[in-house]
């Protein structure tokens, strides 16, 4: 054999060994939209053969290590699918001369419930008009939701101002009353949170206020003297603030009713010790919670008279037989009865 057929020989030998040396090409299996999902969402896993050239490639899809039913075998490489339960999902590519790539790493894909909403409403029903409401809407886990606000059912009114998760009702009226409920949403993604629970709302309107005294007007200078304030709801924290002469802000001369020892308030109580003529006034009350006030009480004029002084002349006659002495004034008849054993002098 010459040297020329001899090199010829072994020039083929070495394209052959290096045709069965050649590394396998590897696949590399990508998740789509995320490697942890919510279930009902739609992923799609797409296998990707590194130097993988212009040759025709099938695609082998895996499951726990077991052939994904029903996308066995694909000649596309990109399979969707609906999410069920978290799996690990690996995938392998094989040409048309039976070559085949190595199987790419296993990827798990988490698969979790809907996330669920909770709503809290700021401050805590029932609240009363005029009122500044919020509802904040809490999703447990993920970031970065859009979220939907319902009222009975219906989209709330554009009117409320939404920030992220909190919807602000500003002066709260009677027909936002209603049951509330919320949701999340993501943009990138064709899925949403679970609705949080109904939320009922009660708006109620302002409580009317009256006030009584103790005793009855008018009221004699160092007597004690009870004024209550009586709100007609069924709310129990209300605070109570008193002014004589009443104005809208319940201040007199620009100060409101100061407590001192004459002047004690216990919750809904004003109490006067030692009334004097100066607190002859008009009176008034209202009660507070929040940010509001009930109605005004009517206004109650309180009138303090001095004390009681008048001179009596009085006239008598002693009848000696019954011991009884006789006083007159005016057309008023005093008859004192008189113990004694000696004359009358």
């Amino acid at each position: 054999m010459g040297s020329g057929a001899l090199a010829l020989i072994l020039l083929l030998m070495s394209f052959i060994h290096a045709g069965l040396t050649q590394e396998r090409p590897k696949a590399v299996l990508k998740v789509s939209p995320d490697e942890r999902v919510f279930r009902g969402e739609t992923v799609t896993l797409t296998c990707d053969i590194q130097r993988a050239g212009d040759i025709q490639w099938t695609y082998s899809w895996f499951k726990d290590g077991y052939t994904f039913y029903p996308h066995t075998t694909t000649t596309t490489a990109e399979i969707s699918f609906t999410a069920d339960y978290s799996a690990e999902y690996s995938c392998r590519g094989e040409r048309s001369d039976s070559q085949r790539s190595h199987t790419s790493a296993a990827v798990t894909l988490t698969v979790s419930d809907l996330p669920r909403s909770t709503l809290t409403v700021t401050p805590d029903s029932p609240v009363f008009t005029g009122e500044i409401v919020t509802l904040k809407c809490v999703i447990e886990s993920h970031s970065d939701w859009r979220y939907e606000w319902y009222k009975d059912s219906t989209e709330v009114s554009k009117h409320h101002t939404v920030n992220g998760d909190t919807l602000t009702i500003r002066g709260v009226i009677t027909s936002d009353q209603g049951y509330y409920r919320c949701r999340g949403l993501r943009d990138e993604r064709s899925v949403s949170s679970q609705l949080s629970s109904y939320v009922y709302l009660s708006v109620k309107d302002l409580p009317r206020s009256s006030l009584t005294v103790t005793p009855d007007s008018p009221v004699f200078t160092g007597e004690t003297v009870n004024l209550t304030c009586v709100i007609e709801s069924d709310y129990s924290s209300w605070r109570y603030e008193w002014t004589p002469e009443w104005r809208y802000e319940w201040y007199k001369d620009s100060v409101m009713f100061q407590t001192s020892d004459r002047y004690t308030v216990n919750r809904d109580t004003l109490t006067i010790r030692g009334v004097i003529t100066s607190d002859q006034d008009q009176y008034a009350c209202r009660g507070q919670i929040r940010s509001v006030s009930s109605q005004s009480s009517s206004v109650f004029t309180l009138t303090v008279k001095g004390e009681l002084n008048f001179t009596v002349l009085l006239h008598y006659m002693y009848d000696h037989t019954s011991n009884q002495k006789t006083f007159s004034l005016s057309d008023v008849t005093f008859t004192l009865l008189i113990n004694m054993t000696v004359p009358f002098i």
